[in-house]
């Protein structure tokens, strides 16, 4: 009877997000940015994503990755939507378990593909660089299709078990959250039982997915470098690195918020509440919103062709 009690409770209960603490006189006007975030994300990934698929002169493995990003983007656009500008326009703050758990899930997951996806698009750079007449025999459309398979797959089951895991906790701590989304690390903090195994799982993953990838990129990169400081003409040289500015701010804008949000969090308690909501705002707003800006501004062919569509 006792367990039907608790479990009833369990089941009940709901967490608190926070907005911007402290602000809430202002959600109205700090919604308006927020929107406007939200509809470059969305319109430029969307667009983005449509021109690759409906264009074939963009079907080769720079776009078709490049599209894999964007649709990872606007997942991660579309999961946190609903939350964020339900408290600034709503002041809704409210969020079941299960609907929180369903969140994190698909924040972390897409988390890790578009970390996955960067990494293919890095070695992407190093095949054209380094074998440029193998480049269409090596990376096949099928052989892109795998791989973007397994970054999905890969994704998808490494996070697979935080639900499950965080679903077994109770929750009899403070129910403040303190962003407008879910977090595997915030939640979990708020359960009164051992959570150790969930902090050497969540360690682990982000070693064997977010780090590992990062360090790939880098031999990636360094590896491009060798091979551009062996081509004797200078011209040729700047030329081949040109073609890596976008990957490479696509890579900064994601990695290094994260990285930031990480030193937060482990330092958070000699840091402001203020810096910590504003570094988990910008490690999954920016990125999102940017890529498609500096994808469209630094590829001449992508940008032909959008402004071409536009026209039509």
């Amino acid at each position: 009877m006792m367990s039907a009690v608790n479990d009833t409770k369990f089941s009940s209960a709901v967490f608190l997000l926070t907005g911007i603490h402290g602000q809430e006189d202002s959600y109205l006007w700090i919604s308006v940015p927020f929107c406007l975030m939200y509809v470059i994300s969305i319109v430029g990934n969307s667009v983005i994503v449509f021109i690759v698929k409906t264009d074939s002169s963009l079907h080769e493995p720079m776009y078709i990755f490049l599209s894999m990003l964007a649709f990872t983007d606007l997942g991660l656009s579309i999961v946190t939507i609903p939350t964020t500008l339900g408290i600034f326009l709503f002041n809704s703050r409210e969020i079941s378990l299960d609907i929180c758990f369903a969140q994190l899930f698909f924040i972390h997951s897409l988390t890790f593909i578009e970390s996955s996806v960067l990494l293919l698009m890095a070695f992407d750079r190093f095949i054209v660089i380094r074998y440029p007449l193998r480049y269409a025999s090596i990376l096949t459309l099928p052989r892109i299709t795998k791989m973007g398979l397994v970054c999905v797959l890969r994704g998808v089951a490494v996070v697979f078990p935080l639900p499950f895991l965080l679903k077994r906790f109770r929750y009899c701590q403070a129910n403040v959250l303190s962003h407008s989304y879910c977090l595997h690390q915030e939640v979990m903090k708020l359960a009164c039982s051992d959570i150790s195994f969930n902090s050497i799982y969540g360690l682990f993953v982000t070693i064997s997915t977010v780090l590992l990838d990062s360090l790939l990129i880098l031999l990636s990169y360094v590896m491009i470098l060798k091979t551009v400081l062996s081509i004797a003409s200078h011209a040729e040289c700047v030329r081949a690195l040109s073609t890596c500015v976008s990957h490479l701010c696509a890579v900064l804008l994601f990695y290094i918020p994260g990285i930031g949000l990480s030193i937060v969090q482990r330092f958070g308690n000699s840091s402001s509440p203020l810096v910590q909501i504003l570094m988990g705002y910008i490690y999954l707003l920016v990125p999102a919103m940017m890529n498609p800006v500096v994808y469209s501004l630094k590829t001449k062919h992508l940008r032909a062709r959008i402004i071409r569509a536009f026209k039509k």
